[in-house]
């Protein structure tokens, strides 16, 4: 029997974004510099040892678990998964077992993975129909972002100081420009200038912005919450947006969500405000955002996630 995925999102997520596993990660990255076979050897050694020891909650967790629960809201004659989570990892499918075998231990629904051996995770993303791809690997994060195969970050570390989040629902946040619109008006302003930025976001407010790479994921969350039994507003999944924008550029954004026919719960536009102070009050699942000066003050309380630019972006050369 033939699988659709087309109305189900899918998370593509690498083991270490879903687990803790950064002091292995990291022991390994040493010591591959030195000599990569003796480093292979030493790590598979380590996961077949405490191969039926817990694992700490990665970054990517908190998101993964309360997406899966959307599954529950499903009608009793409908087959077709809100949710699909897809574990794509890295380790061989020996030292994989490890992670198999914590997933089962906490009773997550999680029934597709696949263990390629150090190959790169991003070859199995279109055949796994994945709309977002998590990871820790900077060079998968990057693949996936030029192929434009799907939405792709690279995520931080867990957060220190996370507050409880509220498992009814999944909040996400997100940056704008670069993010769920193109770079073109971030170019502006890196260019010519915050106020010929605004001047130029105000003249073109009737434009609608054209897609960045998170356009296609936002487009799908609202299809999800349209599949909810619930109505649009009291949906358990909550979608905000946090920009630096202000007035008289906030028009255009606002414009081009009613142009895509996208409902947005809530919208920031900070005005160079710190975003981390607004995103400890939302307290999302995870925050996506291009620039670290956003993402290193919100890292530390809430899940957070860098979405990188295309390789021949003129953003590289503007930061």
């Amino acid at each position: 029997m033939s699988v659709e995925l087309n109305e189900t999102l899918v998370v593509g997520i690498s083991a270490t974004a879903l687990f803790d596993l950064s002091r292995s990660d990291k022991n390994f990255s040493e010591k591959s510099t030195l000599d990569h076979d003796a480093a292979i050897d030493e790590y598979r050694k380590e996961m077949l040892e405490k191969e039926n020891d817990p694992l700490d909650d990665g970054t990517g967790m908190p998101l993964v678990k309360s997406l899966l629960k959307l599954n529950k809201h499903l009608p009793p004659d409908d087959d077709t998964p809100i949710v699909e989570v897809v574990v794509i990892s890295r380790n061989s499918p020996e030292t994989g077992i490890k992670i198999l075998k914590e997933i089962r231990r906490r009773q997550l629904p999680i029934t597709r993975s696949a263990f390629i051996a150090g190959e790169q995770s991003t070859m199995y993303l279109e055949a796994f129909y994945v709309d977002l791809f998590l990871t820790t690997n900077q060079q998968d994060a990057q693949i996936v972002t030029d192929s434009n195969v799907c939405a792709a970050a690279l995520v931080k570390a867990p957060p220190k100081n996370a507050k409880p989040l509220d498992e009814k629902q999944v909040r996400f946040a997100f940056d704008a420009d670069a993010v769920l619109f193109n770079e073109e008006s971030e170019i502006i302003n890196k260019q010519q200038g915050l106020e010929k930025f605004k001047i130029h976001e105000n003249e073109n407010q009737d434009i609608p912005l054209s897609k960045g790479p998170y356009a296609n994921l936002l487009k799908k969350l609202s299809k999800i919450k349209e599949r909810l039994p619930s109505r649009i507003e009291s949906s358990p999944i909550k979608l905000a947006i946090m920009t630096a924008r202000n007035s008289p550029a906030e028009m255009r954004v606002l414009k081009t969500l009613r142009a895509w026919d996208i409902y947005i719960d809530q919208a920031f536009f900070l005005g160079g405000l710190e975003k981390s102070r607004f995103l400890k009050a939302f307290n999302p699942h995870i925050f996506f955002d291009d620039q670290d000066p956003h993402l290193e003050p919100a890292a530390i309380d809430i899940p957070c996630a860098k979405v990188l630019y295309p390789s021949n972006s003129p953003l590289n050369r503007l930061k």
